[in-house]
C-alpha cells in the first residue's frame, strides 16, 4: 500500500527479511508461532487445494522446525516502522556444538568416549544427515575409499552404525543405529 518493497539482507551470521505492513491484530511475535491468520483466505485456500502448501500457516510452523532440524536458535520476529522483521541467525559455532551433542546422546557417552576424532566427526556428519554415501564421506575427510570402508567397517561392528543395501552398490548408504547402550567390538 505505501510502495515498499519484501527486503532480504544477508549476513555471515544470519538472515534478515523485512516485510512491508503490521501483523494483523490477532497475531503478535509472540504469538505467532502457534496462531493461524491468513490474509488472504482464498488464496491461501486455493495453494492449500493444489497442494503447493500442507496447511494454513505452514510457513512459521516450518521455519521453527527447519531451524531445530539445523541446529539453530529459534528464528525472531519484531515489527519495527510498520513492518515486519524475521531475522534467521547462523550461529555455526552452536550449530555444530548441538551436532555434537545430539550424536552423543543417540549413540551414548560410554561409546562416544571409545571412538577417535575420525569416528567421531563420521558419526556426526551421518546424524546430521540421516544416511551418507562412501562418497560423501571420501568427500568430508579427503581420504580414500579404503579408508573409509575400514572406518565403516569398524563402526558396523561396533554396531553404531547399519549399512543398507549390498554390499557392492557405489550408492549404499550408511545410517547411525540410534542405541544408548554400549557395544564393544
Amino acid at each position: 500500500m505505501v510502495g515498499r518493497y519484501i527486503l532480504v539482507s544477508m549476513y555471515d551470521d544470519r538472515l534478515e527479511i523485512e516485510s512491508p505492513g503490521k501483523l494483523p491484530s490477532i497475531v503478535t511475535v509472540d504469538n505467532i508461532k502457534d496462531t493461524r491468520y491468513s490474509r488472504n483466505p482464498r488464496i491461501a485456500r486455493l495453494l492449500t487445494d493444489f497442494g503447493w502448501v500442507r496447511e494454513l500457516n505452514e510457513g512459521v510452523k516450518r521455519i521453527y522446525s527447519d531451524m531445530e532440524k539445523f541446529f539453530l536458535d529459534d528464528p525472531i520476529y519484531s515489527e519495527p516502522e510498520q513492518s515486519v522483521r524475521l531475522v534467521l541467525k547462523n550461529n555455526i559455532v552452536m550449530r555444530n556444538l548441538r551436532k555434537k551433542d545430539r550424536t552423543i546422546e543417540s549413540i551414548g557417552e560410554d561409546v562416544w568416549r571409545l571412538l577417535d576424532d575420525t569416528d567421531r566427526q563420521i558419526l556426526v556428519f551421518m546424524s546430521e544427515r540421516r544416511e551418507v554415501t562412501r562418497m560423501e564421506l571420501q568427500t568430508l575427510l579427503k581420504r580414500s575409499n579404503a579408508f573409509i570402508s575400514r572406518r565403516l567397517v569398524k563402526l558396523m561392528d561396533m554396531k553404531i552404525v547399519r549399512a543398507n543395501g549390498n554390499t557392492h552398490d557405489p550408492k549404499r548408504t550408511y545410517t547411525v543405529v540410534r542405541s544408548t547402550s554400549l557395544v564393544q567390538s
